[in-house]
């Protein structure tokens, strides 16, 4: 909004808005932004709230470059920590004896953990994988920049849940960032432990 505009809005002299809002910029709690001019003259300035943020792209920076600089060890590190964030989850009631209990303890987690899975695919009769479309994440925005990091996490933390809610081993899960801008895949495929059981 322009200065005029907040000051219909608050009943405030347009004079007082001005001085207002020359502070809140000065503190960077708005930023300015050129508005389409109305016609001649110059272009208006319109007023936007600054969204704070809590660092967490420069907290994930961080993180990996203590993780090291290859992305493999930097991957198997974050494997890990998933799998350590999963041991203290104490929801795993949900046996896993088959692809499809495999796939719904999956998609249970991945929807509770925020990644709006798409229940609406069927598990074909005698599939050998089960794919899982992720349509949001919480941490997309980490996720473009250091993805073996925080899909590393997300990807320890699936298997622990499967090896808990079943056979260790039985199931592996793997995670495809951006297969599309805004989608992923997690897809889960049995092993010989698995197999062997059914």
């Amino acid at each position: 909004m322009d200065a005029q505009a907040l000051a219909q809005q608050t009943g405030q002299h347009i004079t007082t808005v001005r001085f207002h809002l020359d502070v809140l910029t000065r503190e960077s709690l708005v930023s300015q932004v050129q508005q389409p001019p109305r016609g001649r003259g110059r272009p208006r300035i319109g007023y936007m709230a600054v969204q704070r943020s809590v660092g967490y792209q420069d907290l994930a920076q961080v993180l990996a470059d203590q993780l090291g600089a290859d992305p493999k060890r930097r991957l198997d590190a974050s494997v890990t920590a998933g799998r350590a964030w999963a041991a203290k989850i104490d929801d795993v009631d949900r046996p896993v004896r088959n692809l499809d209990e495999a796939r719904e303890v999956a998609t249970t987690l991945l929807a509770e953990l925020g990644f709006a899975p798409d229940r609406s695919a069927e598990l074909p009769h005698n599939a050998t994988s089960a794919t899982i479309r992720l349509t949001a994440c919480p941490l997309r925005d980490l996720a473009r920049t250091h993805s073996e990091v925080v899909c590393g996490v997300h990807l320890g933390l699936m298997r622990e849940i499967l090896d808990r809610a079943g056979t260790p081993g039985a199931f592996t899960a793997s995670l495809h960032p951006f297969v599309e801008p805004e989608l992923c895949l997690a897809r889960l495929t049995p092993t010989a432990k698995a197999l062997a059981r059914a």
